[in-house]
């Protein structure tokens, strides 16, 4: 038995020794020149390794640096730098024969730099391709196995990129996202065949990516072009952290996504699922309360870097509108030209959404019903969106919302009461909404409380109102007036039974001020108002002359100024 342990003791012995002597024995630096010449030619950019090491117990070589050239219309700097490479290769055939078996490629660390030109390609758009500028083969030597002519096919069982990093930019710019923890795993890899990759990477800002599919073979004329096949899967994407908003104006929002990707012959067609939560798309909002879903349907043009959003629907809770357009990637920035209609939406189901375009309902307040409607187009780039087009709210009811006791600082609706819910029988606007604020354009309300609401004003960045308005009160509103101690029996019934400019009642002209959360509401007897009710000053300087106020129809100014009287308001010079 102490035979047979003496016996296991001393190959144990021989085995170490080999182990650690054998790598001396071999020069595997006299491979460098190989693995670089066959890396050069298969990629058509120069690559570079360090002194090569041999691991026995690994079965593998060890390189101490790794650098790939960039294509020389994006760069002189390296597309490609890793401080250390391992080649995992078959022992015996190097041992015994001198022959080089690559099995895996393992780089550690990689950073990479992805640049865009003026015409929408990529630096890596030349890997593998015949217009790539590969470098000079040397001469044949004892060391050199290939002969002339086309480079051998490179077939890899394993090639893994490890916690890497990649930089995105544009060519003349130096702004980058940085992508971290980025781990490539293919299998089988070859440049001339279809292999299974999987992807991952951390976005800037927080958030994951993951690609899990087939990819090839690499297109010869543009890499970018290669076949690809693979499912898609975006989590907590910071929308202004990636640049697909302006972070400067505070805008943003998460963005979580399932689709599948499929590039043929250079059209890539994308189908799934986005959800866009605590979206924030003008500057002075809020993030939105609830998320909108967005199933989607793309096709893009990877030779025109141009594409068509396909009907696609947008849902909030059980609101949904449709969504279709172009959108186009020359240049850095991408551009869009979306349309969205959505009809017959339940008010309730977009409340929480409305802080992200900037608009907060009224404290207290909330829409308990009525449907939305909408019309809009949506342009320009992805950072700084404009959309146009028209807004309507229809058999509304704005809950907790007394628009009678918020008007009492107009003093021609002293007294009116409209309850402590306002009904809204139609609302209907044109807006125009960028990231700096929000304005409405032909305002019009009709309210069977009040009677008539129309103007137009702006929201800004900040959250702040400057509306011009007039209300046109009609029934039982002209009827409160006379609640605030005014003589209007007179008045009010040749206001309502004069000529045809008179019949729809008399208009006050008001302003909105402060913020959409604390309305306020104060009288404009002059200014740009005046206009809103010029129309009416026949019929109203007729009324007021038989209430015993003279004053000339045709003076816009003497027509308010005694009606600013009527109301027990001081005479403005």
């Amino acid at each position: 038995m102490s035979g047979k342990l003496k016996i296991i003791g001393i190959v144990s012995v021989v085995l170490l020794l080999i182990i650690g002597v054998l790598p001396f024995l071999i020069p595997v630096n006299q491979f460098r020149p190989i693995i670089e010449e066959k890396i050069s030619a298969a990629l058509g950019r120069k690559v570079q390794v360090g002194n090569l090491s041999l691991s026995i117990l690994s079965g593998s070589l060890g390189a101490e640096n790794l650098s790939m050239g960039d294509d020389p219309k994006f760069s002189a700097s390296p597309f490609l730098t890793a401080k250390s490479l391992r080649v995992g290769i078959e022992l015996m055939p190097l041992i015994f024969s001198r022959q080089l078996n690559v099995t895996g490629v393992t780089i550690e660390n990689p950073q990479v730099i992805l640049l865009r030109g003026p015409g929408g390609k990529w630096n890596f758009s030349s890997i593998g391709g015949s217009s790539a500028a590969a470098p000079a083969r040397p001469a044949p030597t004892a060391s050199t196995s290939q002969e002339s002519g086309a480079p051998e096919a490179i077939t890899i069982q394993r090639l893994e990129l490890k916690d890497g990093q990649i930089a995105v930019g544009s060519v003349g710019s130096q702004k980058r996202s940085t992508y971290s923890n980025v781990n490539v795993v293919a299998s089988d890899f070859s440049l001339t065949s279809k292999f299974p990759v999987t992807v991952s990477a951390n976005f800037p800002g927080g958030g994951k990516f993951k690609l899990d599919g087939k990819i090839g073979p690499v297109d010869k004329s543009d890499a970018a072009l290669t076949p690809l096949d693979a499912k898609l899967n975006v989590n907590s994407m910071n929308l202004a952290s990636t640049g697909f908003l302006d972070p400067s104006l505070g805008l943003g929002g998460i963005v979580d996504l399932d689709a599948t990707l499929v590039n043929a012959r250079g059209a890539a067609e994308t189908k799934g699922t986005l959800k866009l939560s605590k979206a924030l798309l003008v500057q002075g909002g809020s993030p939105a309360g609830v998320p909108a879903t967005v199933e989607f349907s793309t096709k893009y043009d990877l030779r025109k870097n141009a594409g068509v959003l396909n009907p696609s629907t947008v849902k909030i809770g059980n609101a949904a509108a449709h969504l279709n357009g172009t959108y186009e990637a020359a240049g850095e920035e991408t551009v869009v030209n979306i349309k969205l209609n959505g009809e017959g939406m339940p008010a309730r189901d977009l409340e929480a959404f409305l802080p992200a375009i900037g608009v907060n309902l009224p404290k207290g307040a909330s829409l308990k019903e009525g449907t939305l409607s909408t019309n809009l187009d949506i342009k320009g780039p992805t950072n700084k969106l404009v959309t146009n087009g028209t807004i309507g709210l229809f058999s509304g009811k704005l809950a907790g919302f007394d628009l009678g006791s918020k008007m009492s600082a107009v003093s021609a609706l002293t007294g009116l009461k409209t309850g402590s819910d306002l009904i809204i029988e139609k609302l209907t606007t044109n807006v125009h909404m960028a990231p700096t604020g929000l304005r409405a354009d032909n305002f019009n309300a009709i309210l069977p409380a009040l009677g008539t609401l129309v103007g137009a004003g702006t929201l800004d960045a900040k959250n702040n109102l400057d509306f011009k308005m007039a209300a046109t009160l009609t029934g039982g509103a002209l009827g409160a007036i006379g609640g605030a101690g005014v003589d209007v029996g007179g008045l009010l019934g040749k206001i309502t039974g004069g000529g045809s400019n008179c019949k729809g009642g008399t208009t006050i002209p008001f302003q909105v001020q402060g913020t959409t959360a604390e309305p306020k509401f104060i009288p404009d007897v002059g200014g740009l108002a005046a206009g809103l009710f010029k129309s009416q000053l026949g019929c109203t300087g007729g009324a007021l002359a038989g209430a015993g106020k003279q004053i000339n129809p045709s003076n816009p100014a003497d027509a308010i100024n005694a009606l600013g009287g009527l109301f027990n308001k001081k005479k403005k010079p």
